[in-house]
């Protein structure tokens, strides 16, 4: 069985899905104008909800910066501790570079997908809806609903059966790598956790992922910064090695280039998601004025993973020498020093942080322990909200759609036990498979539709000119985007009354 789920994931993973994500964040940077690096203080001022006046959002919708908050939550992960440091044993130190790459690519993949979100979402329960299913089936060259479904069935495996193993399985190790507490053990009790919170609808999950995803992220920056601070010397140095990695100029690594950009390229994907389809769930969630203020906040959401969060854990890792390296034939290229001298390739991970962190301030296991703790516990979260989210495109909100829903659920928080208690090296596997599904078909998808979103684009730009980006009356239809957008004609209305409508008051009486 193990065997043929490496076998699977070494198809999905082919060469060919490296360059489509590469290829593609180049096309989407072209098409936006490189507006992930131009827009960058009008993505702060949106994350600031300097955009929004008192009065224009009923209080029981999601605000962007809860909606980004909830997208970092998925971003931020084992990926950031883990990933990063796989990238490095299996890529060398020049893999970092491919993640950077990917990653400042990747987020104009991000503004196109989570645009496109905010766009074509519904109005569900009371509050928004939507994602890759909503805009293929919508506006995939004219409405392809056999698209939308297929997103959505990839969508429901990879985020209930696949992709929470990993988180799980990190947390349980490092857990019991600081306490001792058996893997199971830790296991019933994130259960729990989860259950409490996700049963308690999506306000509640917004609200969590509002108040841990901020903290967590500076806390982990912080401690990150005074390692780095103890070896300043050495960051210029490292840094250097990177680069000099990267292109085949370090000698001790000069013969793993390409294994450098495959690994770069995979963990950066699977660490920030960009262009995965699962930022566009969240974005749609957001109550906005305008589709490409969620785009560009979105777009931000990629720095906080990989720029920050991801090099503050590359950088600790290799300043310290806490790595190995192995060529693709498992050979040892690079011993490391210390503890990381004695590693596997089985081993590799967590455990690399947790070296780092114990050269620089002391106290790695525990610190690892509570970061992957928060980091992985959010993102288990965000995999839910994004299953749900197609749960509710392929069987609907009625009574039988909310009994498969709440089945799903239960086989989610089943999924995520498992994954506490099997091996890393599957979990990973498992955790690969279903990013690389969803990745190959939003991909493809918006590379044929993105042309919405850059119209989006250019109204905002225009808008910002003349002083209007903030107001609420943005239609579709008047800048060229062809479809029936009932909801946004609501939000025109709702926008001007600041005043729910009879079936949220209905809601909210109830």
């Amino acid at each position: 069985m193990e065997s043929f789920i490496n076998g699977l994931n070494g198809i999905i993973w082919s060469p060919l899905l490296v360059y489509l994500c590469l290829g593609a964040g180049l096309f989407f940077t072209l098409k936006i104008g490189g507006a992930q690096f131009t827009m960058i203080k009008e993505m702060i001022r949106l994350l600031m909800g300097k955009d929004v006046k008192p009065g224009e959002r009923s209080k029981d919708s999601i605000s962007g910066f809860e909606a980004m908050c909830m997208s970092v939550s998925g971003r931020v992960g084992t990926g950031n501790i883990a990933g990063v440091a796989t990238a490095i044993a299996l890529g060398g130190p020049g893999s970092i570079f491919w993640l950077w790459v990917i990653s400042l690519l990747g987020a104009a993949s991000s503004y196109v997908e989570s645009t496109l979100g905010q766009l074509y979402k519904e109005k569900i329960e009371g509050g928004y809806r939507g994602g890759p299913a909503y805009y293929f089936k919508k506006g995939l060259l004219g409405g392809k609903a056999w698209y939308g479904n297929l997103f959505a069935i990839v969508t429901v495996a990879g985020m209930t059966f696949f992709m929470p193993s990993v988180q799980a399985n990190v947390i349980a190790g490092s857990v019991y790598t600081a306490t001792g507490i058996p893997t199971w053990a830790t296991g019933l009790a994130i259960v729990i956790m989860l259950g409490i919170i996700i049963f308690g609808g999506a306000k509640r999950i917004a609200k969590f992922a509002g108040v841990v995803v901020p903290f967590m992220a500076i806390a982990y920056i912080l401690v990150a910064i005074i390692v780095l601070a103890l070896n300043v010397g050495d960051i210029i140095p490292s840094l250097s090695l990177i680069i000099r990695s990267a292109f085949g100029q370090e000698e001790a690594f000069a013969g793993i280039v390409g294994a450098a950009v495959m690994w770069g390229v995979k963990r950066g994907i699977y660490s920030n998601e960009a262009g995965q389809g699962t930022g566009p769930a969240s974005a749609a969630a957001a109550d906005t004025s305008h589709p490409a203020k969620q785009g560009l906040i979105q777009t931000f959401s990629i720095y906080i993973d990989s720029v920050f969060v991801c090099t503050a854990t590359a950088l600790m890792i290799i300043i310290t020498g806490a790595y190995k390296v192995f060529a693709p034939n498992g050979k040892a290229i690079f011993s490391g020093f210390g503890s990381t001298a004695e590693m596997t390739m089985s081993t590799i991970g967590p455990l690399n942080t947790t070296a780092a962190l114990d050269a620089g301030i002391g106290y790695g296991a525990y610190i690892v322990a509570v970061a992957i703790m928060f980091f992985a516990f959010t993102t288990i979260l965000a995999y839910f909200w994004n299953g749900d989210t197609a749960s509710i495109y392929l069987f609907g909100d009625e009574a039988s759609g909310k009994k498969i829903r709440k089945i799903l659920s239960v086989l989610f928080l089943a999924f995520v036990f498992l994954g506490t208690i099997m091996s890393g090296g599957l979990a990973w596997t498992l955790g690969d498979i279903g990013v690389g599904m969803m990745a190959w078909v939003n991909i493809v998808g918006i590379l044929i539709m993105f042309k919405p979103s850059v119209l989006c684009l250019k109204d905002y730009k225009a808008r910002m000119k003349n002083g209007t980006q903030d107001n609420w009356d943005f239609n579709p239809n008047e800048i060229g985007i062809k479809g029936d957008f009932k909801l946004w004609d609501d939000i025109r209305i709702k926008g001007r009354n600041a005043q729910p409508t009879e079936a949220e008051a209905e809601l909210e009486v109830s």
